[in-house]
C-alpha cells in the first residue's frame, strides 16, 4: 500500500517527502521489523519508542512514525503515536472495520458473558457473527488466542478483514479501558456500546477510580458510537444519563430502566425471570445462574431487540444457551457442588458468593488468590468481602507472576475478618485437592479467579495449568461426578 493512503486520517504535521513509496507491513517491534515495513515508534512505561528506531530502519523500515521531532530526514510525526498507529493498521487492513456492525462491550466485571450471549442469541438468530474478547478471536470455525481483552490494532483489524471475507455481519467484542485509554479503538464507530458496571481494578494503570471510570465513560461519544446501553444499577454508569452525546437506553434489576427483570428464580440448575425490554414482557429461562448474570442476560437482550430480533426469538435462545466456559461452571457431585469462576476483583466475587450463598444447603468455601504485579490495593478488599460471605476461605496462588506467591497471600490476608476460619495453601492444585478433601454434604466450593485460563504465570513464564483439570484430577482419584446439564449423579 502507498504510504499516503496508509496516512490516511492521521494527524500528522510533518510528513516524509516522498508518500508514494509501497509499505509492505506495519511493525511496532525494532527487533521484528522487516523490510518495507513502516515502524510507529511507541512509548512504553518506561521506554521511549525513539530509541529503537535506528535498530527499524537497519532491519529494513521504510518509514518511521514518531510523536518526537528530531533530525533524522523523512520521519512522520504525528500527534499521538498510538492513535496513528490504529489509524494506520484500519487503512492497511482495508479499513474492513466499516463493513461490519460492530457492537463494544466495556465494563469492570461481566464483558465476557454479556459479550458471548449477545454473539450467541445473534447466532441463533441466524445471524453471522464474530466474537473478540478474554478468550480470544471466534468466528465460523476460526478461533485463536491473542492474550489481550481487546488485542493490539494489527491483530484487531486483520480479524476484521478475515471476519470481512469469510461473511461476517456482526462483531461482538469486549473493550478494555486500556485499550480506550491506549487508543486501540481509533478509526472504529460501534453500531451499540454497552457499559456493564465500574468497579475497583487496575489501579496499577489508572492510579484512582476516577481516572479509571472517566475512561471507561469516554467511550460513550458519538464519535465512537451511535448509541449506548448502560447499566442503570452502577452510580457511575448512571452519569452518561446526563454527559453522553449518544442516545442512551438503560438497563437494571434496582433501579428504573427502560429493560429490567421481575420474579427472579436461580437454583444451581439455572434461572428464570420475567424481562420487560421497553414494554415488550417475555418469559425467560436460562441455563445461567444468579442475579448478577441476569443482568448480564437483560443487557444482551437489550442490544439484540435494539439491532431489530424478534424479543420471542430472544428468549427461545437464552434458554438453550450454555455458561460462558470459565463463568459461573457448576460440577455436581451427589454431596456436593463446585463452581469455577473467573471473578478477580471484589465487586465479582461478591456477585459470584451472594449468588451461590442462598442455594447451598451447607457451607460455602470460597478459594482464590490475586495476580502479581497488578492492583495491590485490592487484594485486602477481596479478602474483607469473600471473608464476609463464605464461611471458609483458601488463599493460595492465582497468576504470581513476578511477585512471591506468599507476600500476595498476606496482603488478601490482612484483609480477612478476625472470625473467619481460613487456610493458606500456596500451590493452587493442592489447595483444591484439600479444599475438595474438607467439602461435606451440602457444601459449595467457589473457586475463583482464573476461569478457564489454561495456564499459570510464575516468574516470566506460562505454565500449563487448568482449575477445572485439577478437580477432574481429584474426582478420577476419588469420586464420580455430574456436570450441569446431565440428568443423573453418576
Amino acid at each position: 500500500m502507498q504510504l499516503y493512503k496508509l496516512l490516511e486520517g492521521v494527524k500528522a504535521w510533518s510528513s516524509a517527502t516522498n508518500d508514494e513509496i509501497e509499505i509492505t507491513g506495519v511493525s511496532i517491534d525494532s527487533r521484528k521489523c522487516r523490510k518495507g515495513d513502516i515502524f510507529i515508534a511507541l512509548d512504553g512505561t518506561n521506554t521511549r519508542g525513539d530509541d529503537y528506531i535506528s535498530e527499524a530502519i537497519q532491519n529494513g523500515a521504510k518509514a518511521i512514525v514518531t510523536q518526537h521531532a528530531s533530525d533524522r530526514d523523512g520521519e512522520i510525526i504525528v500527534e499521538n503515536a498510538r492513535e496513528a498507529y490504529a489509524l494506520i493498521c484500519k487503512n492497511f487492513y482495508g479499513k474492513a472495520c466499516d463493513q461490519l456492525k460492530i457492537i463494544g462491550v466495556t465494563g469492570t466485571n461481566g464483558k465476557t458473558t454479556t459479550a458471548t450471549l449477545i454473539a450467541d442469541i445473534l447466532k441463533s438468530c441466524k445471524k453471522n457473527v464474530g466474537l473478540i474478547g478474554t478468550l480470544g478471536v471466534s468466528y465460523d470455525d476460526n478461533a485463536y488466542y491473542t492474550g489481550f481483552t481487546t488485542p493490539d490494532p494489527h491483530i484487531l483489524h486483520k480479524s476484521f478483514k478475515d471476519m470481512v471475507e469469510d461473511g461476517i455481519e456482526y462483531v461482538i467484542m469486549e473493550v478494555s479501558a486500556h485499550a480506550i485509554a491506549l487508543k486501540k479503538l481509533c478509526g472504529i464507530k460501534f453500531e451499540l456500546g454497552v457499559l456493564t458496571n465500574i468497579t475497583q481494578d487496575h489501579l496499577d494503570f489508572f492510579k484512582d477510580m476516577d481516572a479509571y471510570a472517566g475512561t471507561k465513560l469516554s467511550f460513550f461519544s458519538k464519535e465512537n458510537m451511535k448509541a449506548g446501553l448502560i447499566n442503570s444499577d452502577d452510580e457511575r454508569a448512571r452519569i452518561l444519563l446526563k454527559t453522553a452525546d449518544v442516545p442512551i437506553i438503560t438497563y437494571g434489576l434496582d433501579n428504573p430502566s427502560d429493560i429490567f427483570a421481575i420474579n427472579i428464580e436461580s437454583s444451581f440448575d439455572g434461572t428464570s425471570f420475567i424481562c420487560n425490554c421497553l414494554d415488550n414482557i417475555v418469559p425467560i429461562k436460562t441455563n445461567l445462574v444468579g442475579r448478577y448474570n441476569v443482568s448480564n442476560a437483560i443487557a444482551a437482550i437489550g442490544v439484540c431487540n435494539a439491532i431489530g430480533e424478534n424479543i420471542n426469538k430472544i428468549a427461545l435462545s437464552l434458554h438453550y444457551i450454555s455458561p460462558v466456559e470459565g463463568r459461573f461452571n457448576i460440577i455436581k457431585h451427589k454431596n456436593f457442588n463446585i463452581v469455577i469462576d473467573y471473578a478477580h476483583t471484589s465487586d465479582g466475587i461478591e456477585n459470584i458468593l451472594k449468588s451461590a450463598k442462598p442455594l447451598t444447603e451447607g457451607r460455602l468455601i470460597a478459594l482464590f488468590g490475586c495476580g502479581g504485579d497488578r492492583d495491590r490495593l485490592k487484594r485486602p478488599i477481596m479478602g474483607r468481602v469473600a471473608g464476609t460471605l463464605a464461611d471458609k476461605l483458601w488463599l493460595t496462588s492465582d497468576n504470581p507472576r513476578s511477585e512471591k506467591p506468599l507476600d500476595i497471600i498476606k496482603e488478601i490476608e490482612n484483609g480477612v475478618p478476625n472470625n473467619v476460619d481460613y487456610e493458606i495453601c500456596e500451590n493452587r492444585a493442592n489447595a483444591i485437592e484439600k479444599a475438595l478433601d474438607d467439602c461435606k454434604k451440602g457444601d459449595t466450593l467457589v473457586i475463583l479467579g482464573k476461569g478457564a485460563e489454561k495456564y499459570q504465570e510464575i516468574d516470566g513464564e506460562k505454565i500449563p495449568y487448568n482449575d477445572f483439570d485439577e478437580v477432574y484430577k481429584y474426582f478420577r482419584k476419588h469420586i464420580t461426578i455430574k456436570r450441569q446439564g446431565d440428568d443423573e449423579s453418576e
